[in-house]
């Protein structure tokens, strides 16, 4: 008896390369090489009959038939997904998969309580943990939920707050040794600051501040300029290379060591939220449930200290 389904992989080869926009960058999604994905497309394209992707020296582009049959193959996709997120779900011992994405920030200093709970609580669900500033395609790229920093463009995903994270300004005590210690916000102007570059953007991060009950952005020069990890202005900042802005939670340690010293505590007072986001029409698993509700503190034991 013939498989009915035997192209499974050629058709799974054809979605990464239309979600990824290229042969290369499917590949690097499913782990291959460029040329065994155009092998599987154009046996795809041999089977239905009709030309899936347009080539070029450049780019790849879909044609309308490739169109018409991407919509179909992701709703069938879907709806296997579902299909297994509902198996998984009545199972008697929590199992299955969850996809995640968070950022360096969190990655390191927030989730690792938080992920330790739940291996505790569910060890036999696989965990598969994407730590990057990036902002993630959930859908796109498979992932069942996300992180993400700051207040959030109106995606479609659904959003719940996680936490309002304050901020503060920091400095090591060889560097205010060397410089002095900056006693108001004008100071920082003849400092060596130590700013982040915003991945979305290109621009560099504000400092934000707030005096008296006023909001305050300002936009902090700099010689050095740190872009992707965010966490490398705190590592600069303890080396004594200047002044950088960063999260209670991250800098905690290093203020209790006196390896940096909080500056300028009078204009503290701001603060910048963490939300978990998915996707809305996607049915969670219920391993997928579980990881939110212990993310969230909705499992009864309350978020990561």
């Amino acid at each position: 008896m013939s498989r009915q389904f035997d192209y499974l992989d050629d058709l799974e080869a054809f979605l990464a390369v239309a979600d990824h926009g290229s042969f290369t960058a499917g590949a690097v999604a499913l782990s291959t090489t460029a040329s065994v994905l155009s092998r599987a497309v154009t046996r795809l394209e041999h089977r239905l009959g009709g030309q899936l992707l347009r080539r070029s020296t450049r780019k790849v582009t879909l044609t309308e038939a490739g169109r018409q049959y991407l919509e179909q193959a992701r709703a069938a996709f879907t709806l296997l997904g579902d299909a297994e997120r509902e198996i998984q779900g009545q199972a008697d011992a929590m199992t299955g998969r969850v996809r995640m994405s968070v950022p360096t920030t969190w990655g390191h200093h927030r989730l690792p309580a938080l992920l330790a709970r739940f291996t505790r609580a569910y060890p036999q669900v696989r965990v598969e943990l994407n730590i990057t500033n990036r902002n993630v395609d959930l859908v796109a790229e498979g992932f069942d939920l996300a992180i993400r920093l700051g207040h959030l463009p109106d995606s479609g995903l659904v959003a719940r707050k996680l936490a309002d994270e304050p901020l503060c300004l920091v400095a090591s005590p060889d560097y205010l040794r060397r410089a002095g210690t900056p006693q108001t916000l004008g100071a920082l102007q003849g400092h060596a600051c130590l700013p982040f570059i915003l991945p979305r953007t290109g621009r560099i991060a504000p400092w934000v501040f707030r005096d008296g009950g006023r909001d305050i952005e300002w936009t902090a020069p700099s010689t050095i300029a740190v872009s992707d990890d965010v966490l490398g202005v705190v590592s600069l900042a303890v080396a004594g290379i200047g002044i950088a802005q960063s999260y209670d939670f991250i800098v905690a340690p290093h203020l209790e060591s006196g390896r940096l010293v909080e500056l300028l505590p009078q204009l503290r007072g701001r603060s910048r939220p963490f939300s978990v986001v998915y996707a809305p029409h996607r049915r969670q698993s219920a391993a997928t449930r579980a990881m939110i509700a212990i993310l969230t503190g909705a499992d009864g034991s309350g978020p990561a200290p």
